[in-house]
């Protein structure tokens, strides 16, 4: 059996997108019309501009191909953006307020969430723009991350796309000799591992358990939960996801598991 170290998405999702200074704002001088963000709204976005903090890029009409589309908008409160575009307290107070909103938008509970190809990524203003008093933000679904080699292409209307039994290019597998190193790619592909369940590892008011035991305990119940996954055969090859004390005070309590399959 196999032991698989930690892939860290959601730490990328979470400190990834707030201390990138770059901007894909594709046009216009700092006089330019502020732009707030809309629900609904949909865009082409790529894996680079998924890895950026601020993103003023145009919307595309959702019946157009395009990669994400805006579940959540808000405005930071006054104490929160006077600490400035640098802090984290932007990206905590955004996760907060959008993890579980994107999984109601897509029809998932945490697990599901976790094992799918889907994410979300959120966006403050280009500074220009946050100078001026825009300290709005936006959370947009999106069909990868910014390790993704391409961003899926989103259907007209993303809401409930996990809903019932989602198609294989929504779930996540990998393709390699371990799942450490392996980038995440949909089940519709060539591939050697799934991710085929996620156990909890504490309740919400718990205290880190540390990385020794957060390993250990994803290592044990994994092995039970792919082998009842997989209708326990004599051999068989598991692998597990594990995160960190970032991702635990972020609201993570779940490690996800692997089976060694091309189904």
């Amino acid at each position: 059996m196999l032991r698989i170290a930690c892939i860290a998405a959601l730490l990328v999702l979470l400190a990834g997108c707030t201390t990138s200074a770059g901007s894909t704002r594709t046009g216009g001088s700092a006089q330019a019309q502020i732009r707030p963000p809309r629900l609904g709204a949909c865009r082409a976005l790529t894996p680079a501009d998924v890895a950026r903090s601020s993103n003023d890029t145009a919307t595309v009409p959702c019946s157009a191909r395009h990669t994400a589309q805006t579940f959540a908008i808000g405005q930071f409160p006054d104490a929160v953006a006077r600490r400035g575009t640098g802090s984290p307290a932007l990206g905590g107070y955004v996760f907060r307020r959008c993890r579980k909103g994107f999984e109601r938008f897509v029809g998932a509970d945490d697990s599901l969430a976790l094992r799918s190809t889907l994410s979300w990524a959120w966006f403050r203003p280009p500074d220009d723009q946050w100078r001026r008093g825009a300290h709005t933000w936006r959370c947009d679904v999106v069909g990868g991350t910014e390790d993704s080699s391409s961003l899926l292409t989103l259907p007209r209307k993303a809401k409930g796309l996990l809903l019932g039994h989602p198609d294989d290019r929504l779930l996540a597998c990998a393709n390699g000799p371990t799942v450490s190193g392996s980038a995440r790619i949909p089940c519709s592909r060539a591939h050697t591992w799934r991710a085929v369940t996620t156990i909890v590892l504490g309740k919400g008011n718990d205290a880190y358990p540390g990385d020794r035991l957060s390993e250990v305990r994803s290592r044990d119940y994994c092995s039970d939960s792919v082998g009842a996954w997989l209708n326990y055969p004599v051999d068989y090859a598991y692998g597990y996801t594990w995160f960190h004390e970032a991702e635990w005070r972020a609201g993570n309590r779940r490690a996800i598991c692997w089976a060694r399959t091309d189904q």
